[in-house]
């Protein structure tokens, strides 16, 4: 079965950087569409990246700049890279197997990040 796991995730002040990664297994990560959601407390869950098997990415217009997705075959993970993080980053954030094609949505558990003085 489809098992992701994230990690990286912490408290940070505002203008920091995190990493996170999501570590994959079941799958290799780079035949499929990966994404990266968050959510807030009493917010619904939102899209923040997605990265295609040919690495193609896209980005929540608002996120543009500051975060980048990218996979580490080797490591069979997909990355989050996040910069200039502001307290309303603040939330939990997921990794997702996107359901492309006849492949089912697949999610991790996720992992906290807080933006915090």
């Amino acid at each position: 079965q489809v098992q992701l796991v994230e990690s990286g995730g912490g408290l940070v002040q505002p203008g920091g950087s995190l990493r996170l990664s999501c570590a994959a297994s079941g799958i290799i990560l780079s035949t499929n569409v990966m994404g990266w959601y968050r959510q807030a407390p009493g917010k619904q869950r939102e899209l923040v990246a997605r990265i295609t098997s040919t690495g193609s990415t896209m980005y929540a217009d608002s996120l543009k700049g500051r975060f980048t997705i990218s996979r580490d075959n080797a490591r069979n993970t997909v990355d989050l890279q996040m910069s200039s993080l502001k307290p309303e980053d603040t939330a939990v954030y997921y990794c997702k197997r996107e359901p492309t094609g006849l492949r089912q949505a697949a999610w991790g558990q996720g992992t906290q990040v807080t933006v915090s003085s």
